[in-house]
Order: structure tokens, then sequence, then C-alpha cells
């Protein structure tokens, strides 16, 4: 489970950055098309598209990291038993709404049928809108390969957040040392 959570996220670092890079370039020579005289005619709706691409993907990439924003405090402040409830209580919740999403963006695609981009009539709607479902479903993949590592930091009553600091604040502290020797 370990190595396939390694991989989606891998995977899903790749591709995001990817989608990250390219709007980054769209986006430029957007503007050295506009500020020539000569506007993009897709640029607007190409990048939208390419904006919704990254937050899904981002998102999806955000749940196998456990990077959403949470109250990891309020839950570790809660005894085991009732932390344990709470826990599968919010994963099952988060777990639903995404699948439900996923079934909706499904079925959208489906409404869909033959409708094209309006800048670009040989790209279709139900191409760039199949992030939605794809998106959603990733998100549930990622939400469930982190899961084990999850239950074992909320049993343990481990917080990330605390973790994350700790190691900025030695990391900090290694690299000042030697302006701190000088000083004293």
């Amino acid at each position: 489970m370990q190595f396939a959570a390694v991989l989606f996220r891998r995977t899903l670092e790749v591709f995001t950055m990817t989608l990250i890079t390219f709007l980054a370039l769209i986006v430029i020579l957007a503007v050295i098309f506009r500020y020539s005289g000569y506007s993009l005619v897709w640029y607007d709706e190409v990048a939208s598209v390419m904006l919704a691409w990254i937050t899904y993907y981002g998102a999806a990439l955000a749940a196998v990291r456990r990077s959403h924003l949470s109250f990891s405090g309020v839950l570790l402040a809660l005894p085991l038993t009732l932390r344990k409830i709470v826990f599968l209580m919010g994963e099952a919740i988060v777990i639903a709404m995404f699948a439900a999403m996923a079934w909706a963006g499904w079925f959208v695609l489906q409404i869909m049928g033959g409708e094209t981009l309006i800048s670009l009539p040989w790209v279709g709607l139900q191409f760039t809108q199949s992030v939605i479902p794809v998106g959603c479903a990733l998100f549930v993949i990622g939400q469930l390969l982190s899961l084990p590592e999850a239950w074992q930091r909320m049993v343990t009553a481990l917080d990330v957040e605390t973790e994350e600091m700790n190691h900025e604040i030695a990391k900090a502290q290694k690299s000042d040392a030697p302006f701190n020797e000088r000083a004293a």
C-alpha cells in the first residue's frame, strides 16, 4: 500500500506540475501575442480549462499528501475512542462527497454529448470536463491510499503540522548555528 501511495503521489505531482508549466507558457505566449496586436482567440477558454484541471488534480494530490485544511488539534484533543469515531465519520463524509461529485460529473459528461469548445471546435467538452469525475475519483483513491498512515498518526496522536514546524525550526537553527557561534 505504501508503494502504491508513493507512486500515485509522484504521478500526480508530475502531471500537476506539467499542467502548471503549460499554463504558465500559454499565459506568457498570450501576453506576447496580445502585446504584438495578435491576440490568441483560444487563450481565455484554454487557460480557464487548464486552471480547472490544475484545481482538481491538485486537490487529489493534496488528498494523498493529507495537505488539505484540517483541524487536527481539535481531533487529537478528543479521547481515543471518540477520536476514532470522529476520524472515521470525517473520512466517510469526504469519500461519500467526492464519490457523489464523481457520479454527478460522469452524468454531466453524458449530457454534453458532441458539444465542443467555442474557440477550438475540434476539442470536445467531454474531454475538457472529464476532469470532474476523474479528479474526484482520484481524490477518493488518494484519500484511501493515505488512510492507513493517517489512521496511525491519529491513533498515536501525531500532528503533521507540529512535526513539520519542529522540523523547520530544527533546520533553521542548524543553518543559523555558524552565525550564533560568531555572535557569542
